[in-house]
C-alpha cells in the first residue's frame, strides 16, 4: 500500500489563505499561535501519522478486534501507538490548559485531526469520541465532575464514549428504554446500548461512558431523557481507581469496515445497576448530548476529508507507475495510465473534491473559534449561526464525497482495485460508515432544511450567499488581468451556482410552513447543493490566492515558501471543480424544488 504523507502544503495554504489563521490568532487566548508554531505542529503530526499510525492501518484491518471473556483485544501495535499519541499531548490540543490541554484553536485541531483520520481512521475514532466527551463536560459538567474526569480525559489517559443507540430505537432516541434510578447522590443505570465505538478496549485503564437514560418520572419521548457519566471503574476520593462498575461489553459487531475499531454492545446493570452521575439537570439530556454530537459530527466530516486524501494519494501513485496502453498522441510504447485523459479526469475529480471538503471543514473550524472567543458578541452570535448551518454540511457532504473519492480510487486501479491486497477497497469500506453514524446523512439534511434554514427564514443561509456573491468583484478584476480563461470560467460557473443555491433556499423558506413534506423530499439534494456551492466558492478563493501568490513570487518562486508548481495545481483544481462539479448546481436546485412531485406519489 502507498505510504501516506500529510498534504502539508495544501493544509498550510487553506489555513492561511481560506480560513484566515491570522485572524484566528488575534482572538483572545490565541496570542501565542504564531505561524512557526503551527508549522511545527503540522510537521510533527504528519510525522506521527506517517510513521506510527498509517503503517498499522492495513494490518489492523486484517487482524481486527477480539472479545475474550469480556475483554477486547485491539490489533497488534494499536495500544502502543495510542500511548505514543497521548504522550505527545495530541489528545488535548484544543482544550483548557488548566486541565492539561494545549489551548490551541479548533482550526489547528481540525488540520491535525485530518491527519489522524487519513492515517488510521479506526484508531482515530477513539480520541475523537474522547474529545467530544471533554467538550460536553466543559460546557455542561459540574465542578465536581470536572475535578474527577477532565484532566484524565484531556490527556487521553482515560477515554470517553457516547452511548445513545438501542436496538429498538436506532436514530429515534425517543424510544430509548435504558433506565436511571436515583439512589442518594448517584443513579443506577440498567439497559443495553448498541453500536458503541471503543466501548471496551485495551488502550487505557478506564473508559468514561456518556449515557442517555430515562428516569422513572421522565416524560415520554426525548424530553424525558437525561445524561449520565458512567465510568468503567469507579473513582475514589483521592482520584485512584476503585471497583469495577456494573457494565460490560457483551459482543462486538462484525462490520464492513473500520475492523480495528471495536464496535460494542454494552450492557449496564446486569448485577443491579451501574453507578452513574447526572450531568446538569434531569430531562435535559438531549440538549446536553447535542454539544457532544455536534463536536463529533465535525470530526466525522473530517474522516471524509482524511480518507479521501489517503485514497487520492494511493490512486495517484499507482497511476504514475502502472504502464498500460498507448498514449493518444501516437506513442508506440506503453505509458503510465496517468497519461490517459479519463484517468486524469478521475484523479483530478478526487483531488479537487478533497481540496474542497478540506477548505469547508477548515472554514467552519475558524468560525467555531470566532463563535467561542471573539470579543464582539454580535460576531460571536453570527459565527455560531454559521457553524450551526454548516455542521450538517461538513458531516454529510464531506463523508458522501469521501465515499465517492474512495470509490473512484478503486476505478483508477481497475481490476487491481477490486482486490483487497491492493489496499484500495479498505478506504471505501472504512469511510462508508461515516454517512451512517452520528446521525445518517439524510438526518443531517433534515436538520439543515428544518432547524437551520426554514426555522430562521433563511437568514444565515442568505448571509452566506451574500458573502459568496461578494467574490464576484475580485474575480472580475482578476479576469481582466488574466491572460488565460481560468478565472472567467470559474466566475461564470460560480455565479450560476450561487444563483441556483439562492433560488432553492428561497423556495425552502416559502414552502416549508405549508408543505414540509415537499421540502423534506429535497433535503438531501439541498445539502449537496449547499456543500457543492460552498466548496466551489472556497475553491474560487483558492484560485485567486494562488494567482496572487504566484505573481508575487516572480521568477525565483519566492511566494511565502510555496512553489509555482503547487500554486499552478491549485488553479487547475479550481478550474476542474468549476467545469465538472459546480455546473451541477442548477440541476440540483431543480431537484430540490421539483423532487416532491414523484416522491409524494410513491407507493
Amino acid at each position: 500500500m502507498t505510504e501516506y504523507r500529510a498534504p502539508l502544503d495544501d493544509m498550510r495554504f487553506v489555513l492561511n489563505e481560506l480560513a484566515d489563521l491570522d485572524a484566528v490568532a488575534q482572538l483572545p487566548g490565541f496570542e501565542e499561535v504564531f505561524p512557526d508554531l503551527v508549522d511545527a505542529i503540522l510537521e510533527q503530526a504528519g510525522k506521527l501519522g506517517a510513521e506510527v499510525l498509517a503503517p498499522l492501518n492495513r494490518s489492523g484491518d486484517i487482524e481486527g478486534c477480539q472479545l475474550e471473556n469480556g475483554v477486547v483485544r485491539t490489533p497488534k501495535g494499536f495500544p502502543e501507538a495510542y500511548v505514543q499519541f497521548i504522550e505527545g499531548g495530541w489528545n488535548g490540543v484544543p482544550f483548557d490548559p488548566d486541565y492539561g490541554g494545549q489551548g490551541l484553536p479548533y482550526l489547528v485541531t481540525t488540520a491535525v485531526y485530518e491527519i489522524w483520520h487519513a492515517a488510521n481512521m479506526a484508531l482515530a475514532l477513539c480520541p475523537t469520541l474522547t474529545q467530544a466527551a471533554v467538550e460536553l463536560l466543559s460546557v455542561h459538567g459540574s465542578d465536581g465532575l470536572k475535578a474527577v474526569f477532565m484532566e484524565k480525559l484531556v490527556s487521553g489517559v482515560w477515554t470517553g464514549t457516547m452511548n445513545l443507540t438501542e436496538s429498538q430505537a436506532g436514530s429515534d432516541l425517543s424510544q430509548i428504554r435504558t433506565q436511571a434510578v436515583r439512589e442518594g447522590e448517584r443513579y443506577l443505570i440498567t439497559g443495553q446500548k448498541i453500536f458503541i465505538s471503543h466501548g471496551e478496549h485495551d488502550f487505557t485503564e478506564n473508559i468514561v461512558h456518556m449515557v442517555l437514560a430515562r428516569t422513572p418520572d421522565g416524560a415520554d419521548g426525548i424530553k424525558g431523557l437525561s445524561l449520565f457519566v458512567v465510568p468503567k471503574f469507579l473513582v475514589k476520593d483521592d482520584g485512584a481507581l476503585g471497583d469495577r462498575n456494573d457494565l460490560r461489553c457483551v459482543s462486538l459487531e462484525h462490520k464492513m469496515g473500520i475492523n480495528a475499531s471495536p464496535t460494542c454492545v454494552m450492557s449496564f446493570g446486569d448485577d443491579g445497576g451501574a453507578e452513574a452521575y447526572l450531568v446538569g439537570e434531569e430531562n435535559r439530556g438531549i440538549e446536553y448530548m447535542f454539544t457532544m454530537m455536534n463536536n463529533a459530527r465535525l470530526a466525522i466530516g473530517l474522516e471524509g476529508v482524511g480518507v479521501a486524501e489517503r485514497a487520492y494519494q494511493h490512486a495517484r501513485d499507482y497511476a504514475a507507475e502502472r504502464k498500460q496502453g498507448q498514449a493518444l498522441d501516437g506513442t508506440d510504447e506503453s505509458v503510465a495510465i496517468d497519461r490517459h485523459p479519463d484517468v486524469r479526469r478521475m484523479l483530478l475529480s478526487m483531488r479537487a473534491q478533497t481540496e474542497a471538503t478540506r477548505a469547508l471543514a477548515y472554514y467552519v473550524a475558524a468560525a467555531l473559534d470566532a463563535a467561542k472567543r471573539h470579543e464582539n458578541e454580535g460576531i460571536r452570535k453570527e459565527s455560531q449561526a454559521l457553524v450551526d448551518l454548516l455542521v450538517p454540511v461538513v458531516k454529510a457532504w464531506s463523508t458522501d464525497t469521501g465515499i465517492e473519492v474512495a470509490n473512484t480510487g478503486i476505478q483508477v486501479l481497475g481490476g487491481a482495485g477490486y482486490i483487497e491486497e491492493s489496499g484500495a477497497p479498505q478506504f471505501l469500506r472504512d469511510i462508508r460508515v461515516a454517512a451512517i453514524y452520528e446521525g445518517t446523512n439524510g438526518i443531517q439534511a433534515m436538520d439543515l432544511i428544518g432547524r437551520k434554514v426554514a426555522r430562521e427564514d433563511g437568514v444565515t443561509a442568505q448571509a452566506l450567499i451574500a458573502d459568496m456573491r461578494a467574490l464576484d468583484g475580485p474575480l472580475a478584476e482578476a479576469q481582466g488581468e488574466d491572460t488565460g480563461d481560468d478565472t472567467g470560467a470559474i466566475r461564470e460557473s460560480l455565479t450560476e451556482a450561487v444563483d441556483a443555491l439562492a433560488e432553492a433556499t428561497d423556495w425552502i423558506v416559502a414552502t416549508h410552513p405549508e408543505n414540509p413534506e415537499a421540502v423534506a423530499a429535497g433535503a438531501v439534494p439541498y445539502l449537496r447543493l449547499l456543500g457543492l456551492v460552498a466548496g466551489g466558492w472556497l475553491m474560487a478563493k483558492a484560485a485567486l490566492a494562488a494567482g496572487r501568490l504566484s505573481a508575487a513570487g516572480g521568477d525565483d518562486g519566492g511566494n511565502d515558501g510555496r512553489d509555482q508548481e503547487f500554486l499552478a495545481k491549485k488553479i487547475v483544481s479550481a478550474r476542474f471543480y468549476a467545469d465538472h462539479l459546480l455546473i451541477q448546481a442548477p440541476a440540483l436546485s431543480r431537484t430540490v424544488t421539483r423532487g416532491w412531485n414523484a416522491v409524494g406519489r410513491f407507493s
